[in-house]
């Protein structure tokens, strides 16, 4: 298939890319050339490429920073996903388009027989980024509903693996592990360690994606998850382990968001059934991956 990624570069892009030309897609990237805000350049974009399929990977995704610019985040999520499904429609082409969203939506689960979380769940935003990606949902939702575009929505839970930022908390986390035991450091800081995530490793969430934009039903929210939540305690215990170190935890305050979703288990049935996905690779197996990764990213600094 010809497919066209927004957001090609980032951390997920990057990883889609690798897979899609390894199963024989020709594949094109859009990135900071192209304002997803603005149709025409998508237009342009998507007229140039030629796709069948367009994974819309582009946003604003920092949970925590979306508090400090709501509006822009705003911009860039929802007008972005706006953007790129009317300029799918304007080109003739008839694209099939993936949006991505986030597990982020459900929000603060405060029942735990509520978990594991469903499609059909109520969405409860609680961060300026989540009220973003629902926003996006309704607006795929929308296109499908108005005008029979082939839209899909994939709400993907906690991914991490090689080559995240350290922006986010696994990566973070493995990154001051490296450092600190390069500099014979004690203790690394960190921030709520009790907060529960779903982890799914970004080599099987791609492997979601390509598998979504074949089998999955249009106009459909599909949970891409690992169906089990660990904390984030244990993850910094089992990267601090796999280091062979002995550091402590010390809980930084700045590195503590202003309202924290507790847990976030979600349930992978309908995705599995659409398209027989499964998750192949375990947390220890991405864990020790990443934390090699930053290992080799402080060697070839020296």
């Amino acid at each position: 298939m010809r497919a066209l990624i927004t957001g090609g570069s980032g951390f997920v892009g990057t990883w889609l890319v690798d897979h899609l030309r390894a199963v024989g897609d020709d594949v094109e990237v859009t990135d900071t050339e192209v304002d997803v805000t603005d149709p025409d350049a998508v237009h342009a974009a998507i007229e140039a490429a030629r796709p069948e399929v367009v994974y819309h990977l582009a946003a604003l995704s920092h949970v925590g920073r979306s508090w400090d610019d709501p509006l822009r985040v705003l911009e860039v999520n929802v007008l972005g996903t706006a953007s790129v499904l009317l300029a799918a429609r304007r080109s003739g082409l008839a694209p099939r388009v993936l949006v991505v969203s986030s597990a982020e939506v459900y929000g603060a689960v405060v029942d735990p027989a509520a978990l594991p979380l469903t499609e059909d769940m109520a969405p409860a935003p609680v961060t300026p980024y989540a009220a973003s990606k629902l926003a996006a949902e309704a607006v795929a939702i929308q296109a499908f509903r108005g005008h029979g575009q082939h839209v899909v929505v994939a709400r993907p839970f906690n991914h991490v693996g090689p080559g995240q930022s350290p922006e986010f908390a696994v990566a973070a986390f493995a990154k001051r592990v490296v450092e600190a035991v390069a500099s014979g450091q004690r203790a690394i800081a960190v921030g709520n360690l009790s907060a529960r995530r779903d982890f799914t490793d970004v080599r099987d969430v791609v492997r979601a994606y390509r598998a979504l934009v074949e089998s999955g039903e249009p106009g459909t929210v599909y949970n891409v998850c690992s169906g089990r939540d660990v904390s984030m305690r244990e993850v910094a215990d089992e990267l601090v382990a796999l280091a062979g170190a002995s550091l402590e935890l010390e809980v930084d305050p700045a590195l503590v968001r202003p309202v924290e979703v507790p847990v976030l288990r979600g349930d992978p049935g309908r995705l599995q059934r659409a398209t027989g996905w499964v998750p192949v690779h375990p947390l220890a197996e991405t864990l020790a991956d990443v934390l090699k990764d930053w290992e080799g990213r402080a060697s070839r600094a020296v």
